[in-house]
């Protein structure tokens, strides 16, 4: 495996000297955002697709620093009932996965999108509870006349572009659990898999571990967020798991993002390692900085050591002692 970075974080540097600052710190990766709530201050998506010699001066940029980039990501809501947002987050998407399929770069991570609850909705609906009824009648529709049939067109629209989509496992979106991102797989193609970020996965009560293993076994984990999740029970006990306050309110929140290791243990954190590299994940874990009491700087720099200590990078021996 190797380690890399979701590039968002450094948007206040330019190009280059983002990617100086990831080669130094010893990192072999970047995971560059083309649009939605990501931005794209890193990847002007038109202006590469329409210039050869752009993209050419681009790679070689990346590397030349020996670097590689892991995926693009263009996290959006492509099934929003919000119209102008929903086809942003759609050209966006086609757009990357075009720019992704001319580059060589083999993974775009997105959202699988939330629908609202009607055609005339305005708003997205996220159902979380079957009853009363009508929360599953909502659930029914929206995975049969948004979900499915959008990433039906889309994931074939991958497989012809040779690109696999990373959805991101995330609450408030219709895919956030292995389960629903197996169902829609099923439903789709194979081009349609996980980024999974383990921090979305402890907030809902799923061991993470436990995950890559379902996942692994299908071949379904096409890219890997390192970000972590503390858990306060104390506040989990008046606020409960889907607590709505903001992410700055962490002395009173249920749970908040932490760098690597600030919320679940080294250990924890090496038995996913062990169990990526066991289902037969051996690509990039892409750091993601979201801590709200670190910096940019010293978030990365904690989990930048914290993973280079665990991260599994050499292909096994073989087996002398047997």
């Amino acid at each position: 495996m190797k380690l890399g970075v979701f590039t968002v974080l450094f948007s206040q540097k330019n190009f280059e000297d983002m990617l100086g600052f990831v080669k130094d710190a010893g990192l072999k990766a970047v995971e560059i955002g083309t649009g939605g709530y990501p931005g794209n201050a890193h990847c002007d998506l038109d202006e590469l697709l329409e210039n050869e010699g752009k993209r050419k001066d681009y790679l070689e940029k990346v590397t030349s620093r020996g670097l590689e980039i892991s995926a693009f990501s263009c996290h959006g809501n492509p099934i929003s009932p919000e119209t102008a947002f929903a086809e942003e987050s759609h050209l966006a998407l086609e757009k990357t996965i075009k720019l992704a399929s001319l580059m060589n770069v083999p993974v775009v991570n997105c959202f699988s999108g939330t629908a609202g609850d009607h055609e005339g909705a305005k708003y997205p609906n996220w159902p979380v509870t079957p009853w009363p009824n009508e929360y599953g009648e909502i659930l029914k529709w929206q995975w049969e006349e948004k979900l499915i049939p959008y990433w039906k067109k889309v994931g074939q629209f991958a497989e012809e572009h040779n690109v696999k989509i990373g959805l991101e496992l995330h609450g408030g979106f219709l895919v956030h659990t292995p389960y629903t991102l197996l169902k829609l797989r099923e439903e789709t193609c194979d081009a349609i898999g996980a980024n999974l970020d383990p921090s979305h996965l402890w907030w809902q009560g799923i061991d993470p571990v436990a995950a890559i293993k379902i996942l692994g076994k299908a071949g379904a984990i096409h890219h890997f967020h390192a970000k972590d999740t503390y858990i306060d029970q104390d506040n989990v006990n008046m606020y409960g798991l889907t607590d709505m306050q903001p992410y700055g309110s962490v002395q009173t929140r249920g749970w908040s993002f932490r760098s690597v290791g600030c919320g679940h243990s080294l250990q924890e954190w090496s038995n996913m390692m062990s169990a990526l590299r066991t289902y037969g994940y051996d690509y990039v874990v892409s750091i993601e900085h979201e801590d709200p009491i670190m910096s940019i700087e010293e978030g990365f720099a904690r989990a930048v050591k914290n993973l280079q200590a665990i991260l599994i990078e050499e292909q096994p021996s073989e087996m002398w002692w047997v």
